[in-house]
């Protein structure tokens, strides 16, 4: 699934909507840390195009929210066209519910030649936990999508499994995060850490989708993926920052 850009001026006016203009979900500056500059993804802006491929679960479609375009990588990339307008940016999701890093790695080495992306978003540990996958399995198949996200020449971002208080409960979830720390730290990429910043969210009254009414839930993850977007946006714009 592709999404062109929209020209610029739109993009602005949609990020100008009262309903997600002021999302009162900040972020501490120590969660948004990047190890390595993103030079790629730096000159494919020079370049005037910027094509980033998004891998991950249900999160990426939508799925919850009120509707398909109020997925945090459509809200990335009105984000990214305001920050860099007469830029052309194009987000490409590859995923959907229930699917794995087996299948992240599957749809990297099925990626047509000639198209590949200057930035990767892996979102990554929440089906692995659920489903109880050896965490080593998940190692094995993220340093093998990491290896050939190299030789793209791609900037990459580990996005770690989201946070609720039903998986805390009935997963161990600390293994998994802890391998996506190792494996980002062995990549030289950063980790947008989901599972702290949802957790941040709550603690700071921001943002409950657990506690939040049943006919609000779809409002409430409409936020919530307008708070990510702004997060991974805020991490992107960082690393190509640091790249000039």
């Amino acid at each position: 699934m592709s999404f062109r850009a929209i020209p610029w001026l739109l993009a602005a006016l949609l990020l100008a909507l009262p309903a997600r203009a002021a999302p009162d979900c900040d972020v501490p500056a120590d969660y948004l840390s990047v190890p390595r500059p993103f030079f790629a993804t730096a000159r494919a802006l020079q370049s005037g195009a910027l094509r980033i491929l998004v891998l991950g679960s249900g999160s990426v479609t939508g799925v919850g929210a009120s509707t398909a375009e109020a997925a945090w990588p459509i809200r990335l990339q009105l984000l990214l066209a305001a920050r860099y307008p007469q830029r052309d940016i194009e987000v490409t999701v590859r995923g959907g519910r229930g699917i794995n890093v087996n299948d992240h790695l599957a749809l990297l080495r099925s990626e047509p030649p000639g198209a590949a992306p200057a930035l990767v978003l892996w979102q990554a540990g929440t089906v692995e936990a659920v489903r109880g996958m050896d965490p080593d399995e998940m190692t094995d198949a993220m340093m093998a999508g990491l290896e050939r996200i190299r030789l793209w020449g791609a900037d990459t971002v580990i996005i770690d499994p989201q946070f609720s208080r039903f998986l805390r409960t009935n997963t161990n979830i600390e293994p998994y995060r802890e391998k996506l720390r190792l494996i980002a730290a062995s990549a030289g990429a950063p980790v947008l850490r989901r599972y702290d910043l949802m957790q941040y969210w709550i603690d700071s009254g921001a943002l409950d989708i657990e506690r939040t009414p049943r006919r609000e839930i779809p409002a409430a993850m409409d936020r919530l993926n307008d708070c990510l977007a702004r997060a991974l946006a805020s991490l992107i714009v960082q690393g190509v920052t640091e790249a000039r």
